[in-house]
């Protein structure tokens, strides 16, 4: 049995790796191929290119990757004709997602939408294409479920796979023991997956350190990089920021230690992503901070139509995660992100409060099994689809 991922975000190669393992164990002799990421392919993944890569989000930053999208697109269409797997699934990444749904629909192949794109914030109208194009969706999380399914589409929540992830983490106990030591308190930073998120967020995040280092001393600040390239990447903007302002930042820069640094930390400072369903599994607070070009705030004014952006206060419906959207060159947002993080450093109680907010509402949503309920759902899916092809 082949199973063809298509995988754009970083976030979504670990999910699939994770997904991979499952189908592996229910069905052994199974073959995993399409596009990916390096830890799919770690996962016994035959990757035909490595889409992760490509994994940018808004208007302007695609054009200049519109033809190399073209070829692997083509490139996927060719595997579907000549060695066609039996099903698709799709993992994030809506925008070339959508064309290789296109594709594998054009060929027979059912398609699976696993984490499927968050239409209801943005862009709900492309409902349409859904029904056209997907044959099932696993959402992670249970609102999902009810505003597919109350507009036509075949989708079942089978719970998100991060909260399977921080379960099943083992933490790097030596790390955890060395920061303790090394500092009373820790605040966390996370300044994205994406090369635009840190080139955007980062030199704002050492805006918010600089005036935060002034008046907490004794906090040190742990950077979690997604990967080495980043993490050159942070370093080479922190030493020009230092040498602009001629001052010296604490801060630790971290590759591979993400949920470390999530664990240790009594706050953090992140960019609005995924990772804040980690926050949620092991209960810290975090304040969100995203850059906003002048065309992407532009375009969002008109295009979201949702109250939040980060998914812990969706879920709970309020403000749990302070949210901070800084645009062009004005810092007054930046400075707010930064004084909410001084709230909480300075007040025990303040933070203490945040803190079993964040314990309540996980006790509540944040269910194990996520993956193996998806891998079943995916099985369950193809089961049902040879009868219907042999009365065919």
């Amino acid at each position: 049995m082949q199973f063809f991922f298509s995988v754009g975000e970083p976030s979504g190669d670990q999910h699939a790796a994770k997904l991979m393992a499952e189908l592996r164990r229910q069905v052994p002799q199974a073959r995993f191929t399409g596009l990916g990421g390096p830890q799919m392919e770690q996962a016994g993944f035959q990757c035909l290119f490595p889409l992760t890569d490509l994994a940018v989000m808004g208007v302007l930053p695609v054009i200049p990757l519109l033809f190399k999208f073209y070829r692997v697109l083509k490139m996927a269409e060719r595997h579907f004709a000549e060695d066609p797997p039996d099903v698709v699934v799709l993992i994030d990444f809506p925008g070339f997602n959508w064309w290789v749904a296109r594709k594998a629909k054009a060929a027979g192949i059912p398609v699976i939408y696993y984490m499927p794109p968050q239409l209801w914030a943005w862009a709900p109208w492309r409902i349409k294409k859904v029904r056209k194009l997907i044959d099932h969706i696993l959402c992670p999380l249970s609102f999902e479920e009810s505003w597919y399914s109350a507009r036509g589409v075949s989708a079942e929540c089978v719970g998100h796979p991060f909260f399977d992830e921080v379960a099943e983490h083992a933490l790097d106990e030596a790390f955890l023991a060395e920061q303790r030591d090394a500092a009373s308190r820790v605040v966390g930073l996370l300044p994205g997956s994406r090369t635009h998120e840190v080139i955007n967020n980062w030199p704002r995040m050492l805006h918010c350190v600089d005036r935060l280092a002034a008046e907490f001393p004794d906090v040190q600040f742990l950077a979690a990089c997604y990967s080495e390239r980043h993490r050159e990447r942070c370093e080479t903007m922190l030493q020009a920021y230092e040498a602009q302002h001629q001052t010296s930042l604490p801060i630790q820069l971290h590759v591979g230690k993400t949920p470390e640094i999530i664990e240790i930390a009594k706050c953090c400072l992140m960019v609005s992503g995924s990772v804040s369903l980690e926050l949620l599994g092991r209960a810290t607070p975090g304040v969100v901070m995203y850059f906003l070009t002048p065309v992407f705030a532009a375009v969002g004014r008109v295009l979201v139509t949702c109250k939040y952006a980060s998914l812990p206060n969706l879920i709970a419906d309020r403000m749990l995660m302070p949210e901070f959207f800084p645009r062009g060159r004005q810092m007054e947002e930046v400075d707010k992100a930064g004084e909410r993080l001084a709230t909480w450093l300075r007040d025990d109680a303040a933070l203490a409060q945040v803190t079993a907010e964040m314990q309540q509402l996980r006790s509540d949503v944040a269910n194990t099994g996520g993956v193996e309920r998806a891998a079943a759902a995916i099985l369950e899916q193809l089961a049902k689809r040879v009868p219907q092809q042999r009365a065919a």
